[in-house]
């Protein structure tokens, strides 16, 4: 569903992105890595927010910069950041993305209420998105990406802002939408979540992907028996060093 072909981005010379290749099925994908490494470069990249400087993305049937509103349709988005008419309501928001998408008005509203009634915000749902908080702003970005059924949902961080109930119903209806044929391509810095949820794993450290399989598989490249993701995750990316870490408190 999601084919990735030596992608490559550089900002000022620096490379961002260095020669990405990934296919990604049915299937609830985690990319990982520190920050500045290239995650959010690299979605941007998939979803056509940022121009590759070379490589190919393929969603479906369709090549993103040859036919980039066919592939687009097939697509969600949310961002760490919610992108949001912020002076509309929730309602009228999802409704409006839900048009663009072509999705029948009848349809689009059955889905809205639903997403509504999961994420709590059927009762703000006439308000204006401009006084609502971050993890408010986020599950309203949610719903709108949802509401068309995507094939395919891009998540850069989702779970930032959310209370931990509407985390809990977010991971629940993630794995149901896989398990529906659903493609989900998720970066996260949370990695007990991610641990628990993914099918398989990405490693990004500066810019290039270092390690890519099922968690079991990433046991095994390093050598680890019942590692935690997050040993696993240090040992390959570099951890502080832990007498420094001593030190520093010693001093303080």
């Amino acid at each position: 569903m999601l084919h990735i072909e030596h992608l490559s981005k550089s900002f000022n010379g620096r490379p961002a992105v260095v020669d990405l290749n990934l296919t990604i099925g049915n299937e609830l994908f985690v990319f990982l890595g520190p920050n500045g490494a290239g995650k959010t470069t690299s979605i941007k990249m998939m979803t056509g927010l940022l121009h590759p400087d070379s490589g190919k993305v393929t969603i479906g049937d369709y090549d993103l910069l040859q036919n980039p509103m066919a592939a687009k349709k097939l697509f969600g988005l949310v961002q760490e950041q919610p992108a949001l008419y912020e002076k509309l309501s929730p309602r009228e928001f999802v409704l409006f993305i839900a048009r663009i998408y072509e999705t029948p008005h009848a349809d689009a509203v059955r889905r809205m209420h639903q997403l509504f009634e999961i994420f709590e915000i059927e009762k703000r749902a006439h308000e204006l998105i401009e006084d609502f908080s971050h993890g408010m702003k986020q599950k309203v970005a949610l719903s709108a990406a949802l509401v068309h059924e995507p094939r395919v949902l891009f998540l850069d961080e989702p779970t930032v802002g959310l209370d931990p109930k509407a985390a809990r119903n977010l991971k629940d209806m993630l794995r149901g939408l896989v398990n529906r044929g659903t493609t989900v391509f998720m970066s996260t810095h949370i990695l007990e979540v991610a641990e628990r949820m993914c099918d398989r794993i990405g490693i990004i450290h500066q810019g290039n992907l270092i390690a890519l399989g099922s968690l079991d598989e990433l046991r095994h490249k390093v050598a680890a028996e019942g590692a935690s993701l997050e040993d696993i995750f240090l040992q390959l990316t570099g951890s502080v060093d832990q007498t420094e870490v001593a030190q520093f408190l010693d001093k303080s």
